[in-house]
């Protein structure tokens, strides 16, 4: 479990440094079992950082949206480090980003957290709805414990866990400048065991399966926004000219924006689960997103997010490469 006032003192400690702008983590939300991605400007600002299982937000995403934003008239460009807590997939996304020159790695600090796994926000919500105040809660021997109006509930960690903890390869962060924590033993993964399940079916049922969902898709793009890998500054499905999506809401149009996205994650998903997280009508994006990262890792032998020196997926050639799948 992280010491908080070993983060607050790390974080701290970062944004005091001269060449760093300011430190992105997490605070309390106001209510229930929110939590919000604060930033710390000064070391009194980083007094309210915390982190629990309930810190399940990538950060990853905000370096990118913070940055990206045109400067006002007259204002010069601040070439500060940002300094970021991440967790093992946090960290991931950090190195892909690197990778494809969406940063440097000078522009950025991490203080890396290894992770136990991550309360999926709705699953607790259903479980215990309408809370009005903030609950705390810490893991304990194999179980989340809770403080709920006085009394303590605990619960069995795996009826809460997230689904994309539970196929991670990657609890402890590849890549950090501080370790907050000890390191956490790895574990044989589900994998793909969602993807396998759906592959054991016919065609018809997989394509029934997907038409049920897709057909609740409305568009909202929350999936896009919440994603570290989607940092286009203009994407695909906003271009009307030309217009490679339409923007009316149907099964086709619908089908048409879920696979382009997937595909445009290839090789670079690094299963995080941020968009079928913030998704409203629950579509199982992470099924297609492990789909096609099983494809890459078994034709290619490749994982995203791992080395800041290795090419990106799309960028890589092998000469030795046997192009199986060319008839």
């Amino acid at each position: 479990m992280v010491e908080n006032k070993e983060l607050i003192k790390v974080i701290e400690e970062t944004v005091s440094r001269e060449d760093v702008k300011y430190v992105i983590g997490y605070k309390r939300g106001t209510y229930g079992f929110q939590i919000k991605p604060a930033f710390a400007y000064s070391a009194e600002t980083a007094k309210e950082f915390f982190y629990s299982p309930l810190c399940s937000k990538n950060l990853a995403i905000y370096p990118l949206l913070e940055e990206k934003l045109p400067l006002r008239r007259g204002e010069e460009e601040d070439k500060r480090k940002i300094g970021i807590v991440v967790k093992g997939c946090d960290s991931r996304a950090i190195i892909q980003i690197i990778q494809e020159k969406g940063l440097e790695r000078e522009d950025v600090v991490l203080i890396g957290i290894p992770c136990k796994g991550v309360i999926e926000p709705k699953k607790i919500e259903s479980r215990f709805p309408r809370q009005s105040k903030f609950v705390e809660v810490e893991e304990k021997d194999g179980n989340y414990v809770f403080e709920i109006d006085g009394k303590s509930q605990v619960i069995p960690k795996g009826e809460l866990l997230s689904d994309v903890c539970k196929s991670c390869e990657y609890p402890n962060p590849p890549l950090y400048d501080v370790l907050i924590g000890e390191i956490e033993e790895e574990f044989e993964p589900e994998q793909f065991s969602r993807v396998d399940e759906l592959a054991e079916k016919s065609l018809e049922e997989r394509w029934a399966y997907w038409e049920k969902h897709f057909q609740n898709c409305i568009r909202c793009y929350a999936c896009r926004e919440a994603c570290p890998l989607c940092y286009c500054k203009t994407c695909m499905a906003d271009l009307l000219d030309p217009q490679w999506v339409r923007r009316s809401v149907n099964l086709s149009e619908n089908t048409a924006w879920n696979v382009m996205r997937a595909f445009h994650l290839a090789g670079r998903c690094i299963s995080c689960g941020e968009c079928e997280r913030s998704c409203p009508v629950n579509i199982p994006l992470m099924e297609l997103n492990k789909f096609i990262e099983k494809e890459v890792k078994e034709m290619f032998n490749y994982t995203s997010g791992i080395d800041v020196e290795e090419k990106p997926f799309l960028g890589s050639f092998r000469p030795d490469d046997p192009e199986d799948f060319i008839k």
